[in-house]
């Protein structure tokens, strides 16, 4: 039975974590194919929102491959593709890595903040606040195999 393609696609049955859970392939972000931008930009929030950090970053970096290089959602998606890379840290268990990944997307929302109040919908000055949040006490939540997803981050990802 095929879903409607305006219906939300369905959770992955695990948080992939690199090195604890088999890799999933395309697996854990099929369905996205063809949404809308708007839809997948929802979808991946959610996931972060939930955990899911590995597949929010695929959603996401499948909104910013072939975007202007360096145009404001370019930036925008490269951010958020960041805080997604430091939730897999914390899960791997890198504090420090954690915190690194954070740091640049800070960095980026920041630039990104000089310039725009708002880009696809999303402040980058919320946004470069909720990286600093993390940059400066960076979690380090190690998944054991098999494990549900954890949310790692003291609050939810800004929204607008």
């Amino acid at each position: 039975m095929s879903r409607p393609p305006d219906s939300e696609p369905p959770l992955p049955p695990y948080a992939y974590v690199p090195g604890r859970h088999p890799h999933p392939g395309d697996g854990h972000v099929a369905g996205l194919d063809g949404r809308p931008a708007a839809a997948v930009r929802t979808h991946a929030a959610d996931l972060f929102d939930r955990g899911y950090y590995w597949e929010a970053h695929e959603a996401w970096e499948g909104l910013w491959r072939g975007l202007k290089r360096d145009s404001p959602a370019e930036r925008l998606y490269r951010g958020l593709i960041a805080l997604a890379a430091a939730g897999v840290k914390a899960r791997e268990g890198s504090a420090a890595g954690c915190g690194h990944h954070a740091g640049r997307a800070r960095d980026l929302f920041r630039a990104l903040a000089a310039g725009h109040a708002a880009v696809e919908h999303a402040s980058p000055e919320r946004l470069a606040a909720f990286a600093e949040a993390i940059a400066a006490d960076p979690p380090e939540r190690p998944a054991a195999p098999g494990a549900p997803p954890e949310v790692v981050f003291p609050a939810a990802l800004p929204r607008g």
